[in-house]
């Protein structure tokens, strides 16, 4: 009987020095860690399919359909995209009746399209009342500039109302015709945004110049002379554009294709307002990854349409990045600055104290808090100021005085500033004291030493202020909502232009088009795949921000690692 009990007494100094070692800590927070991992991972898989899923070429389906309504059998085509499981009692809500005893009903999302035709892009079926599902060949999807995309079948092609090509030889002539109506429209966009655009900007360059020549007393013949020659040049200027513009869209004006839609009803749709059209049905799975990888460098590169539930997002693109990257060149001398006077050069006493709760502090004031500030002092206050002392021929319009870029780079610097003073005065606390009094008594002077040893030595301190900075500044929104940025900009804060960076202009950021196209869009199902792609690709770019700040964080340290050794 004392044999287990000698067992027991062996076993229990073990388990005790096992818990007293903290070892089922360690495990706990690796789990804790692996958890948190596969959390994050889950989320991104779950955001990338949602959002990368969109831009497939998915099939286009006939589906026999029985309208409940009216018990008339239709042709409904489209994509089907998504189904669920609802209850009876629901779609009873609807005006949908169904047998009594019917538990859960599965019915399909389906997108028809055609929102010019039959007012509605998408489609509930109820699976009780769809028959046959057929994949036809010859079904074609057209993606348009307005209205949407347009399903049906390709009738013909006309030419100044005259036909073309008719029957089954039409779609090489549409592919052919096509191609050359996006090639006239990608120069038509190159003249408007371009040619006109800076003819544009330089005519009210020369208006301002003028209206400065009347404040100032207009009694220089010479110079209004000069702005005359001037205004007149960009006049022939335009005027030769303008009649270039007008033979472009008459060619490209020329052209229609004859669609069958659903229902049988014939529409001719302008191949003006035609950016693709292709037969997702028809394609292998080369020509649909073709398609895949030419939808998604639109997606990056291309501007929004369609209420910004169509087309790409490079400007909010842009925005984000330039705003981020002015944000950093604003908060990081002033972050450095004030952490060098509170460490090295402050005396340590209740004041500065204070300053450092202050400091922790201002890190955990609300970030909309931040965006009244800024539209409150930076707009209007300093903004105004900045009119009325240099540029008064603008007025009554703002220049500065109203929300921008700047302002917004700004705000969210003075947002982040905390994060890189606590960061910094942390990498100058790690400094050895012995190097400070090691360089003093070479001969070098204080300043000489912060400058040459110390600052070289917390530079990854002051990167890693800065990797947190980027981190919160490029995903906020509610402050940027005051200071700057809007559903669509129509010009980038950078173009070809003198003087090329117009901070003075507002922008479009990636956080704020998540929040418009998810909640402000009038087309909420054709607008949430580009939510989730929106929200991944901002991801991308934060990620790729904070990768480039690691990198060079890293090198820094190898560089004076022996140095703190």
């Amino acid at each position: 009987m004392t044999r287990p009990s000698l067992q027991h007494n062996r076993r229990a100094p073990g388990a005790v020095a096992w818990f007293r070692d903290g070892d089922p800590w360690i495990w706990l927070t690796a789990a804790a860690v692996a958890a948190s991992v596969l959390m994050v991972g889950g989320l991104l898989l779950l955001v990338a399919m949602r959002g990368l899923g969109h831009f497939w070429p998915a099939a286009v389906a006939e589906v026999a359909y029985t309208d409940p309504a009216t018990g008339n059998t239709m042709v409904v085509v489209g994509q089907l995209r998504e189904r669920e499981e609802v209850s009876r009692a629901r779609l009873e809500e609807s005006g949908i009746n169904l047998p009594a005893g019917t538990g859960l009903v599965t019915r399909h999302l389906m997108k028809t399209g055609n929102r010019d035709v039959l007012g509605l892009d998408f489609r509930w079926l109820p699976e009780p009342f769809m028959a046959a599902i057929h994949y036809p060949r010859d079904l074609v999807v057209m993606e348009r500039r307005e209205w949407g995309d347009l399903y049906g079948r390709l009738v013909g092609v006309k030419s100044d109302g005259a036909v073309v090509a008719w029957g089954d030889g039409a779609w090489p002539v549409l592919e052919e015709r096509l191609a050359g109506a996006v090639a006239l429209h990608g120069r038509i966009q190159a003249i408007e945004k371009g040619d006109i655009g800076s003819i544009n900007y330089a005519m009210e360059r020369l208006r301002l110049a003028a209206r400065a020549l009347e404040l100032e007393g207009g009694q220089d013949p010479a110079a209004h002379a000069a702005l005359e020659q001037e205004q007149a040049r960009l006049d022939e200027e335009y005027a030769v554009l303008r009649e270039d513009l007008g033979d472009l869209y008459g060619d490209i004006g020329r052209d229609m294709a004859v669609m069958e839609v659903m229902g049988g009803r014939q529409v001719e749709v302008p191949l003006a307002k035609v950016v693709r059209a292709y037969r997702p049905n028809a394609m292998d799975t080369g020509d649909k990854l073709a398609m895949y990888g030419a939808r998604l460098w639109e997606f990056v590169s291309d501007d929004p349409r369609e209420a910004n539930t169509e087309g790409g997002i490079f400007p909010a693109i842009f925005g984000t990045v330039m705003m981020v990257i002015i944000m950093a060149v604003l908060v990081t001398p002033f972050g450095v600055v004030a952490a060098v006077y509170l460490r090295e050069y402050a005396h340590q006493g209740t004041l500065t104290r204070i300053i450092r709760i202050a400091v922790n502090n201002l890190a955990g004031v609300p970030s909309i808090v931040y965006g009244v500030f800024g539209l409150g002092f930076f707009v209007y206050f300093l903004g105004g100021r900045l009119d009325e002392l240099f540029f008064p021929a603008a007025l009554p319009a703002p220049t500065f005085g109203t929300p921008g870029i700047f302002w917004a780079s700004l705000t969210l610097a003075l947002l982040t500033l905390p994060v890189v003073i606590v960061a910094t005065e942390e990498g100058l606390a790690r400094i050895p004291r012995s190097i400070r009094e090691g360089s003093l008594a070479l001969g070098a002077t204080k300043s000489e030493t912060l400058w040459r040893t110390v600052l070289p030595m917390a530079s990854p301190a002051m990167m890693t202020g800065l990797i947190l900075a980027v981190a919160r500044a490029a995903g906020e929104v509610a402050p940027l909502m005051l200071v700057g940025v809007v559903k669509l900009a129509p010009s980038l804060p950078m173009d070809g232009n003198f003087p090329f960076l117009h901070l003075d202009r507002k922008f479009m950021h990636l956080g704020f088009h998540i929040y418009d196209v998810g909640f402000q869009s009038p087309n909420v199902e054709a607008a949430r795949p580009l939510v989730y792609a929106t929200a991944l690709l901002l991801v991308v770019v934060i990620l790729v921000l904070n990768l480039s700040a690691i990198a060079i964080r890293n090198r820094l340290r190898e560089r004076y690692k022996s140095l703190e050794s």
